[in-house]
């Protein structure tokens, strides 16, 4: 019979307590919370990535590599007398049951969306760590990619009202930041274009949010696919005995559209642009 859940947890927590005492490994031994932090951050890409692909055994191993990284963080804590991993559990366990009213209380909500509305209601009334009232738009890190960071910031002052009521207002917006950008370049002030800019692609994916795509997906999937057509235009030129470093850049842009016009569904088109 397969061990359960919560003893292989228990197993997984006694390697980890292994892996960082007396006669483990010394690479383990060394990490700090400091340390690990890169880690943290590239197990969660990869296990994106893996989502992405869509193979269940790629996104089984990458999550065990982010659970790996929150069990590797709880020892170093309950080392310098923080906080266990029974700790965080119970806290976590709280918070889920307290945030659910719906399910584990007598709230009740109709939709998802209600749901949602309720979470955030629920979370802007706990007192944040220093004892103050928490932000409509806290919990969006820093950290975060900046197109997905701006993206979270615009979907939590959305759910309070602060939104435009459709795309087309945000699409205006990103106009009117065009032009602004075309006034402070034009005048060559590096400062302001860098701030125009700035407000140029925080409009852009507040429409994309209410066009309901993902910019940061979006900007991911064109760089994807910017790679994949690049890597195809390198090979066209070694097939003529030459790199793109030697090839004109009117032979690279009629590679790039050779390769464009390959695609299933596309038209060629002029220019050298992605």
């Amino acid at each position: 019979m397969a061990d359960s859940a919560g003893a292989l947890f228990d197993s997984l927590l006694s390697v980890m307590a292994r892996l960082r005492g007396e006669g483990g490994c010394p690479w383990d031994r060394e990490q700090t919370r400091e340390s690990l932090k890169p880690y943290l951050i590239e197990e969660a890409y990869e296990a994106l990535e893996a989502i992405d692909e869509g193979s269940t055994d790629h996104i089984m191993e990458e999550l065990g590599d982010v659970l790996f990284q929150v069990v590797f963080h709880c020892q170093v804590a309950s080392e310098q007398g923080e906080f266990s991993m029974a700790d965080l559990l119970a806290r976590l366990r709280d918070k889920m049951v307290r945030r659910h009213p719906h399910v584990f209380g007598d709230g009740a909500v109709s939709n998802a969306e209600e749901a949602l509305s309720q979470w955030e209601r629920i979370k802007r009334g706990e007192r944040g760590p220093e004892g103050e009232p928490r932000s409509a738009l806290e919990g969006v890190p820093r950290s975060l990619p900046a197109l997905l960071r701006a993206q979270r910031l615009q979907v939590k002052a959305g759910r309070i009202g602060f939104d435009w009521p459709d795309w087309s207002g945000a699409w205006a917006k990103v106009r009117e930041e065009v032009r602004e950008l075309d006034r402070a370049a034009a005048e060559g002030n590096a400062g302001q274009v860098r701030e125009e800019l700035g407000d140029l692609l925080f409009s852009i994916v507040n429409a994309a949010r209410l066009l309901d795509v993902v910019a940061e997906d979006c900007l991911r999937q064109a760089a994807e696919k910017f790679t994949r057509r690049f890597r195809e235009v390198e090979a066209a030129m070694r097939a003529t005995g030459r790199t793109v470093g030697e090839a004109s850049l009117r032979e690279l842009d009629q590679a790039w559209e050779g390769v464009k016009s390959r695609e299933p569904g596309r038209e060629t088109g002029s220019g050298s642009a992605p």
